[in-house]
């Protein structure tokens, strides 16, 4: 697996981004590794808040980072040409570079040569090993769990983090594989599958979750989307790939379109259950359901616990916010598993 090394502390840097979904890298290393996080660089017009103190790059230096991380996922994954002074200001510094856009810092003509010349880093971790394996398909020992969505950015990660958390306290041998640049950074190790060729996808899987005690869980961060008009290739790949026992479906309370596709409907929890069934039985005959976890970051802590008692009641299933309820309900699921 591909293996990052970060000089701490870390300068998020958010541009003029303001929505949460598309800032989930700096948002998810501050949730996750908050320690680590002494400031946050944003342009003007950008309302986003991480709850860190604004720096300007200077000040940044000042402080003692080391690091300047970027923390956006926009769509296409590319760094804009209005960043380019702030990053080189950054370099000529001495501040690392740190970024998982599918955009190579070092491609870029201005930051090469600063870095060349204040000996700085230029780190990308959305860049996949140059050789992968086809996907074989062929069983692997151990167990493991991937995380599904109805869409992208409706909490995978944090559940898939949380799984492991909530899983070695009660005893459980577990360990989170990261699958996206978020992930990586946060474990410090991972593989970042949206950036591997699609024929190597489920390969590339299979190197993320390899062979391992027969008692041992694997939780698996899960991409994209199966309903997704956009991400549903990379999703599916890293399904067939992981050959998950288990599956937990992540969503967001109160999302009701595809975010960024807004003629597409968000499928039911139903759906993506049926689905994700149909397509992971190839690799996995016995892959099954064993819960859901909510974002419900949107409604009262009176309508958190309707909501999800209601959505069990539907589904059969303990439905669980991985942040504010835990998912010791899961959990105890799991325990109750029988893996063949």
């Amino acid at each position: 697996m591909k293996t990052v090394e970060l000089k701490a502390p870390y300068l998020i840097f958010t541009g003029s981004e303001s929505r949460p979904t598309y800032a989930k890298t700096g948002a998810g290393l501050v949730e996750w590794r908050r320690e680590l996080c002494l400031g946050h660089l944003r342009l003007s017009g950008s309302t986003l808040d991480l709850g860190l103190p604004d720096m300007t790059v200077a000040e940044a230096k000042a402080a003692g980072i080391r690091s300047l991380v970027i923390g956006t996922a926009l769509v296409g994954g590319r760094i804009p040409d209005d960043w380019l002074d702030i990053l080189e200001e950054a370099v000529l510094l001495g501040l690392d570079i740190v970024a998982g856009v599918h955009s190579r810092l070092a491609d870029i003509e201005r930051l090469a040569k600063a870095a060349a010349k204040s000996g700085a880093s230029l780190i990308d971790v959305r860049v996949p090993p140059a050789v992968l394996p086809v996907g074989t398909g062929k069983k692997r020992s151990g167990k493991r769990l991937l995380t599904v969505g109805t869409d992208c950015a409706v909490g995978k990660k944090y559940t898939a983090l949380q799984l492991e958390k909530d899983m070695r306290r009660a005893g459980l041998k577990a360990d989170f594989r990261a699958s996206g640049q978020t992930g990586i950074m946060i474990a410090g190790q991972g593989l970042p599958i949206d950036a591997v060729i699609s024929d190597f996808v489920s390969g590339a899987a299979e190197l993320l979750s390899p062979d391992n005690d027969a008692d041992h869980w694997d939780v698996i961060e899960g991409q994209g989307g199966i309903f997704h008009p956009g991400y549903s290739a990379v999703t599916m790949g890293l399904l067939v790939g992981s050959q998950p026992d288990a599956f937990v479906v992540c969503h967001e309370a109160g999302r009701t379109h595809i975010e960024g596709w807004e003629d597409f409907p968000l499928p039911t929890i139903e759906a993506v259950i049926e689905r994700t069934i149909l397509i992971g039985q190839l690799t996995n005959p016995n892959i099954t359901c064993v819960g859901v976890s909510v974002n419900t970051s949107s409604l009262s802590a009176d309508e958190r616990g309707k909501y999800l008692a209601d959505l069990s009641d539907r589904l059969g299933l303990p439905c669980v916010d991985a942040l504010k309820t835990g998912t010791d309900a899961i959990v105890a699921r799991l325990g109750k598993l029988k893996v063949a």
